[in-house]
């Protein structure tokens, strides 16, 4: 069956904050987007996700939300957001919002109206509690930006539960109505042209029924330090399976959903199903995070590469994807990495399609967490497997985190609990050139750029034929180029050597397409020699920027390079 754009596809997270000023003001907005949206095609990815740039007081910086429907001033009007969407589409690249469903901003007009008294029409909108018997917060629940997840509001003498900061209260998920007035918010993006969505913090949205008390920590569960969250074991407070119901019900809406404009032009019977849901899911046992995408056979894009869109038989359609975040906690290693694909290729094979991530506005970049030495092996690793691959803005050209010092960190999470786990540092801004503000901007930016942002930017290495940015778009053209590296089959190939993760990519139905290719990527600190399986030969090299014409049955790899081959024969 075809593929949906999602699965061939690679999406591009940008920040807007960070990614280009238009006002002179030092802060990203979505003009500046539009005005870099050429860099963005010419990169060859084919689809943008743009985080938060919704009304908002930026306690968060936009995942504080106080109107879904409309663009903050910061960044623009809501026209600007749909010229943004309308001059994507010309260039042929696909539109996804970052949409935060788990919470609002406390100055959101439903959290307004629900404070006002017990008896509000939204009261029950949001989760309200009396104090414990001491008169404390009702149960020993933790926010993850530091403190108890309840704070008293004296006006009603009720605690309200928020699992981040006191200004980002959490909205009841087990209310109809809630959920009615978030799939509204997916009805109103899509009517505006958006292609799809990434739901922010989707397990916290399924918080035990009976508010249980979580037990105290035995290990650590995530990939991170996480602070004084790490001192419970989060049994209780996030994943409760009730929350498949309630994706169930947002994939419904985006699986059948015409927009307005296509219902007036009368072509709704023609429109594909093919806006696709995204979910932040930090769950890294994979039998359980694969759960999120529905029922056995229920999610679109299953092992054998069908697009398909409807629940299967095995139960009601979930996300089209849970954010993979596995290879941030998988050791880099040939044998780590090759045993996390490996996982998730049977994890997926009856539910739904994959997807790996390696950087995003919460994680130390790519750089700073590999090496500089791993950026052009990541780069190999991530384009090449199968499934949806989501690049973070800067990563290729191997920005580096940011040194904030004390005094300009603003990040509330860094603020509230320590200051290493600020995210100031990956959110620093694009490096475009050489010049005052890295061409940010004509302003001091909202947070420093990096030091090194007179060789590490866009215009020295897109003059450079062997940078990390030519070696990112030769690899997405030949991901576009060739079905077996965007749809095709993956199966493990055992190289012989530990350091070394290789593997075949075949779309045997392709035709006037290579129908096999190769890839093989040394882990290692040493030179290797790879035998491949059948005559090959080398399209891209990780350290060099051309082909090798020769026919060969054995590539010499040195230390942390990568090479794609086709196979012949």
């Amino acid at each position: 069956m075809d593929h949906l754009w999602w699965q061939t596809g690679v999406v591009y997270q940008i920040y807007p904050r960070s990614f280009q000023d238009s006002t002179g003001n030092g802060i990203g907005d979505l003009p500046g987007v539009i005005s870099r949206l050429d860099y963005v095609e010419e990169l060859g990815v084919d689809a943008v996700w743009i985080s938060p740039f919704f009304t908002s007081p930026m306690a968060d910086f936009g995942y504080d939300v106080a109107d879904y429907c409309d663009v903050d001033p910061l960044f623009g009007t809501l026209e600007d957001a749909e010229r943004l969407i309308e001059e994507a589409h010309e260039r042929g690249l696909k539109v996804l919002v970052d949409l935060v469903p788990n919470h609002c901003s406390s100055e959101h007009p439903w959290f307004v109206e629900a404070r006002a008294s017990r008896s509000a029409p939204r009261r029950d909108w949001f989760v309200w509690r009396d104090p414990a018997p001491d008169g404390g917060p009702p149960n020993n629940w933790l926010s993850v930006f530091g403190g108890p997840s309840w704070t008293l509001d004296e006006t009603t003498g009720q605690y309200y539960r928020h699992s981040f900061l006191k200004e980002q209260p959490d909205l009841d998920w087990r209310n109809p109505a809630v959920i009615e007035a978030l799939q509204d918010v997916l009805r109103f993006w899509m009517d505006r042209g958006v292609d799809g969505f990434r739901l922010d913090a989707v397990m916290l949205g399924g918080k035990d029924l009976l508010e249980r008390d979580n037990p105290p920590a035995h290990s650590g569960s995530a990939h991170k330090a996480m602070g004084a969250w790490d001192a419970q074991e989060h049994v209780y407070d996030l994943g409760d399976p009730f929350i498949l119901e309630v994706f169930a019900g947002f994939r419904k809406v985006v699986d059948s959903y015409v927009a307005k404009q296509d219902l007036a032009d009368q072509v709704a019977a023609v429109i594909p199903p093919d806006r696709v849901l995204i979910g932040e899911v930090h769950q890294f046992d994979l039998e359980e995070w694969a759960t999120y995408y529905g029922g056995a056979g229920g999610a679109a894009g299953a092992g054998d590469g069908a697009a398909g869109g409807a629940a299967g038989a095995g139960g009601a359609a979930g996300l089209h994807m849970p954010f993979n975040f596995g290879l941030f906690k998988t050791p880099w290693t040939a044998e780590g990495v090759r045993e996390h694909v490996e996982t998730i290729e049977r994890v997926t094979r009856d539910r739904g399609w994959p997807n790996y991530v390696l950087g995003n506005h919460d994680e130390p970049r790519l750089t700073d967490r590999l090496g500089e030495d791993s950026d052009r092996l990541a780069a190999m690793l991530l384009l090449t497997l199968r499934g949806t691959p989501t690049l973070y803005y800067g990563d290729e050209i191997g920005m580096e985190q940011g040194e904030i010092p004390p005094e300009q960190q603003i990040d509330p999470w860094g603020l509230n609990v320590a200051p290493e786990l600020g995210r100031d540092g990956c959110r620093t801004p694009m490096q475009w050139n050489s010049g005052p503000h890295a061409g940010f901007s004509t302003a001091k930016p909202w947070l420093p750029v990096h030091d090194n942002r007179a060789f590490r930017n866009v215009a020295v290495q897109l003059d450079e034929p062997n940078s990390l940015l030519n070696l990112y778009r030769r690899l997405l053209k030949l991901r576009q180029k060739h079905q077996a590296l965007h749809r095709g089959s993956f199966r493990s190939v055992d190289s012989g050597n530990d350091n070394c993760f290789s593997f075949l990519r075949e779309a045997p139905d392709a035709p006037g397409h290579f129908k096999r290719m190769f890839v093989a990527l040394n882990f290692g600190d040493e030179v290797i020699h790879v035998v491949t399986p059948g005559p090959c030969r080398v399209l891209l090299w990780s350290h060099a920027p051309g082909e090798d014409l020769n026919l060969v049955e054995m590539l010499r790899l040195g230390p942390k390079e990568g090479a794609i081959a086709v196979v012949f024969g």
